[in-house]
């Protein structure tokens, strides 16, 4: 009998410790102690698995929950700690898995932003998706705060805040 008992013990620690490799990294998940409050934290995914120095695809998700107006304008910012690089014409906004049409698409990495323009304003209610494909990772794992901001039709004001990825980058 403790011979059972060990050996399930020790079953039990192996399948536990063992790491399950996914095919992209999924939504953000339990974050606690962020300091983004969790109804501001926005789902996300990766499609090549976040790993450091290579590139990979993001998929920063907006619910249309979040947008009680029109958008006229999506703006990104990311932290300084963020040493990846991004292709603005592999970017692209989308709705319901269609690729909506780019007035402009901007990447200014001094003030680290990233702008896109829809030809036309995103209707108010719509969950949409910020597409950044060919983006290169950072060199060195860690977690990095993007944060969405949005500009609706005719206004003049600064963009207003809506939520944060929390990305996290690394094995």
């Amino acid at each position: 009998m403790p011979r059972l008992i060990s050996v399930l013990a020790l079953a039990g620690v192996l399948v536990g410790g063992i790491p399950i490799v996914s095919m992209a990294q999924g939504l953000s998940g339990l974050t606690i102690f962020s300091g983004v409050e969790r109804n501001n934290q926005l789902s996300y995914r990766l499609d090549h698995n976040g790993r450091p120095n290579r590139r990979d695809r993001y998929r920063l998700r907006i619910s249309g929950r979040k947008l009680d107006f029109a958008v006229a304008q999506f703006a990104v910012t990311y932290p300084a700690s963020y040493q990846g690089s991004f292709d603005p014409d592999a970017m692209e906004i989308r709705i319901n898995g269609r690729s909506v049409p780019l007035e402009e698409v901007t990447w200014d990495p001094e003030n680290r932003l990233i702008e896109l323009f829809p030809v036309e304003p995103i209707p108010a209610r719509t969950s949409v998706e910020l597409v950044f494909s060919n983006v290169r990772n950072p060199r060195f794992a860690g977690m990095h705060y993007f944060n969405a901001l949005v500009r609706t039709p005719g206004d003049v004001l600064a963009p207003q805040y809506i939520g944060t990825w929390i990305l996290s980058i690394g094995d």
